[in-house]
């Protein structure tokens, strides 16, 4: 029988019942098995951890566990960084983008005002998300610790809010964002970007009220819709407006 002591740092407690958080966690198993099963066998997805180390050293998730072994496990850090030791998570992008499961579409929503590629679809598969945040370099956001927990998946964040603009506030903290919204670029509904639109050209698909009050135009070449900064405008600028 192997006997390990986990301790958790930070927001990796959120994963843990509250009788466990921020204390000695014992870990036992009949079989040698990786620090990065156990960790997740506790409750804590892969893609939450930065740093291992185990008796003093710093390991990565290959590590096989041994009795008596001492792990503390960290988080990302965004204020304080752990210098050259082994990080376990991928280096930031350059470019954030993002891929959300069924339960988020309103999140997803919310980053495509902001201007970042988000996709999402409600009946997307859990080996799809995968795969879309894998191939496509994309973070993963979900509120489903299981679907971080696969192997594929190596850039996922597991939301903690539950309404959408809580979530969106919560998600540009997380990732730093606010210095690159570009608002009301994408298509709200599929992702896309936006283009200019002559009034002219589409003053037939226009109520009479909005082609005599508005000028100025936008148009998604996917979906067809067609944007102005009417009253929703200006609720959408209020609420980026509080994510500062």
């Amino acid at each position: 029988m192997i006997q390990a002591s986990f301790r958790f740092y930070a927001q990796l407690n959120d994963f843990l019942p509250s009788e466990q958080s921020k204390q000695a966690v014992t870990y036992r198993s009949s079989v040698s098995g990786s620090v990065k099963d156990a960790i997740e066998a506790i409750g804590v997805p892969h893609t939450e951890v930065d740093l291992i180390v185990v008796n003093g050293v710093p390991v990565d998730f290959r590590y096989q566990v041994r009795d008596k072994d001492r792990v503390s496990v960290f988080p990302r850090f965004r204020s304080i960084g752990f210098g050259p030791l082994l990080h376990l998570q991928p280096p930031d992008l350059s470019e954030k983008r993002f891929v959300a499961d069924g339960h988020l579409g309103r999140l997803a929503a919310y980053l495509r005002m902001l201007g970042f590629d988000a996709l999402y679809r409600s009946d997307y598969r859990d080996d799809e998300l995968a795969r879309l945040s894998s191939s496509g370099n994309r973070i993963l956001l979900t509120r489903d610790r299981g679907l971080l927990k696969r192997n594929e998946v190596s850039r996922g964040y597991y939301v903690r809010a539950t309404e959408p603009a809580r979530q969106l506030a919560e998600v540009c903290r997380e990732f730093d964002l606010s210095s690159t919204i570009a608002p009301f670029r994408r298509c709200m509904y599929c992702n896309a970007l936006l283009y200019a639109a002559e009034k002219q050209s589409i003053r037939h698909r226009l109520l009479p009220e909005t082609a005599k009050y508005f000028e100025e135009f936008y148009a998604c070449p996917d979906c067809d819709r067609i944007y102005w900064k009417g009253s929703h405008y200006q609720r959408m600028r209020h609420l980026i407006e509080g994510l500062a």
